[in-house]
């Protein structure tokens, strides 16, 4: 078994989350409506089935003492890779990666959701359960095995999720509801139509089980890099360097001045060279 990662966040509190953009393309959806949704998200869906309340805050950065999600381009991104695995304080934070879900052909509102949940109810990601298959443990990822299922919230797409008897495997098949949409008809069910996987470790190795080929297929072709289930593996959970953040994004910066510089000065040469033939002619 690995060395189990323990977390106890914000104890007889709820948690702050600071939503904060640094992705540069568009986000495919209004990020001041997304959070509003999401946190209708959290209060209607989440909390009534886990007991998990939140308080979504759009910012700007890290918030001290707050957890965090933050929507960037892709793991390639300059800075991104600084971002870790938690906050500077040390607390959870959920990463959206926009240009990798979008050239997965998924909605943002969806991997931002997805995100959220998982975060809420495993936020150290360290929770594991026993299940049908005494020789296999599973990992408690609520979005997972029902990731290609959504419903509206203010009209915007939000992730399906499982709820706490998809994990109880003594529940007999459609007994109670299994997961938000009514789809899961009993517990550890993978939905061959949602395109679900569920991660488990079994003989000394994390792996996925997937509800069929072709989100096997797909999920070996995604960039998984900095993906939270991908902090399972890691023996310690880093906290993010703002330092290396700032460095990054001040040469970025940097880099865009000259850019646009460049291409003021390339604009007023073809200016004046026109104007110079023509005065020539």
């Amino acid at each position: 078994m690995p060395k189990p990662k323990f977390g106890a966040f914000n104890q007889g509190d709820i948690p702050k989350i600071a939503v904060f953009n640094k992705a540069t393309i568009p986000l495919g959806v209004d990020l001041d409506q997304l959070i509003a949704a999401m946190q209708v998200y959290i209060n209607q869906f989440i909390v009534p089935v886990w007991a998990t309340p939140a308080n979504l805050v759009k910012s700007t950065g890290f918030i001290a003492g707050a957890w965090a999600m933050v929507f960037l381009d892709d793991a390639d991104q300059p800075g991104a890779l600084a971002y870790h695995d938690l906050t500077p304080d040390g607390f959870p934070i959920a990463k959206v990666f926009v240009r990798t879900t979008l050239q997965n052909g998924d909605l943002v509102s969806v991997s931002a959701s997805h995100e959220l949940v998982e975060m809420l109810v495993d936020p150290a990601i360290n929770l594991m359960t026993t299940g049908p298959d005494p020789a296999i443990i599973y990992a408690y990822e609520s979005a997972d095995p029902v990731e290609a299922l959504t419903f509206p919230v203010n009209g915007i797409p939000m992730s399906d999720f499982v709820y706490p008897a998809y994990f109880e495997v003594f529940r007999k098949a459609g007994s109670v509801k299994f997961d938000q949409l009514g789809k899961v008809t009993q517990p550890f069910q993978i939905l061959f139509l949602s395109g679900g996987y569920q991660i488990i470790f079994k003989a000394g190795q994390w792996s996925q089980v997937f509800g069929s080929a072709s989100k096997k297929k797909a999920f070996v072709a995604e960039d998984r890099r900095e993906h939270r289930s991908q902090q399972r593996t890691k023996a310690q959970l880093e906290r993010a360097d703002l330092k290396e953040i700032a460095k990054e994004e001040a040469k970025t910066a940097a880099g865009l001045r000259r850019a646009q510089r460049s291409g003021h000065s390339n604009a007023k040469a073809r200016v004046l060279s026109r104007f110079n033939r023509r005065k020539r002619t």
